[in-house]
């Protein structure tokens, strides 16, 4: 029966009942959903990117439908990582799932700061580390494009809280795998990958991009043929667990990313357009599973590089 299937995963001393997690920037604080699935059917749910102070983000328009996919410049807002603290995580901290906080900053002491404070939350079980973001001492280039910074952030992150780090790397690289070698090497306990890639859209009547910022992110179905891609390159140069997120909107796309070596996934767009696309996923993956008489999820991690 599939429901004898172990879904469960491992991610350093976490414990995941099965390996979907609603990912960053799609999901909210995690509350805002719970009027459409059961948050404690999922393995955790990773909370808008915080940064240190409360961030309003750009100038609409900010979101723009593409096909099958979608491009978003909303500029990381969010309420802060003290009111995150003080006035989201009571909401949630009570929930049978792991909570994960994504972190961002414009300078290495922001990154600290946000770390020391969440490594005070109990409630908090790990932090994912947002690199796609500029590096304001470093003339604005990212610090996810130079595996010299990721590797400096990761090791300062890492020295400032007790919580396993996951690093969120940018697609936007010549090479990937030379970025998630800095993470591991830096200890970063996972990586997850990939972030929206960065793309526009013209407004032919204004004459004019779309977006007020220009460009943005594209994510949605469009993108997941690149992630599985790049979770099949990581996979090859790496002993760290990895998350794939990309595009992924039902469990067979899920189940790709697994078999190109992810251990755990994020659903992220696919939210937008069914909210309990997470649950549905799960049940999905499960079936599948128990028709391929596979008796744990772990066992199918990383089977595309064996054929």
């Amino acid at each position: 029966m599939a429901n004898s299937v172990n879904m469960s995963v491992k991610l350093s001393n976490i414990i995941f009942k099965n390996p979907i997690l609603a990912a960053s920037g799609t999901f909210g604080y995690g509350f805002e959903y719970q009027k459409y699935l059961d948050l404690n059917m999922l393995g955790g749910f990773i909370v808008k990117g915080l940064s240190v102070k409360e961030k309003k983000g750009n100038k609409p328009p900010r979101i723009v439908e593409t096909p099958c996919g979608m491009l978003n410049a909303i500029g990381l807002q969010n309420v802060g990582v003290d009111r995150f603290v003080n006035e989201k995580l009571p909401e949630i901290k009570d929930l049978n799932t792991h909570i994960i906080a994504n972190i961002y900053g414009s300078k290495e002491a922001e990154f600290v700061e946000i770390a020391e404070k969440l490594d005070l939350e109990k409630a908090v079980s790990a932090i994912e580390v947002n690199v796609s973001c500029p590096n304001v001492s470093k003339g604005g280039a990212l610090f996810g494009k130079n595996p010299d910074s990721v590797f400096n952030l990761t090791k300062l992150i890492k020295s400032s809280t007790k919580k396993p780090v996951i690093v969120k790397l940018t697609p936007n690289v010549e090479d990937i795998s030379l970025i998630a070698e800095a993470a591991e090497s830096a200890g970063a306990d996972a990586v997850s990958l990939i972030n929206t890639i960065t793309g526009m859209v013209i407004d032919i009547k204004a004459k004019k991009p779309f977006l007020a910022n220009k460009t943005g992110g594209l994510s949605g179905p469009a993108i997941y043929p690149v992630g599985v891609r790049m979770v099949y390159e990581v996979y090859e140069k790496i002993n760290i667990p990895i998350i794939g997120v990309g595009g992924i909107y039902n469990s067979d796309v899920a189940i790709q990313y697994i078999m190109a070596g992810a251990s755990l996934i994020e659903i992220g767009t696919a939210n937008f357009i069914n909210p309990d696309i997470t649950v549905k996923i799960i049940k999905g993956m499960r079936e599948f599973l128990s028709r391929e008489n596979i008796q744990s999820v772990s066992d199918i991690v990383g089977a595309a590089h064996s054929m």
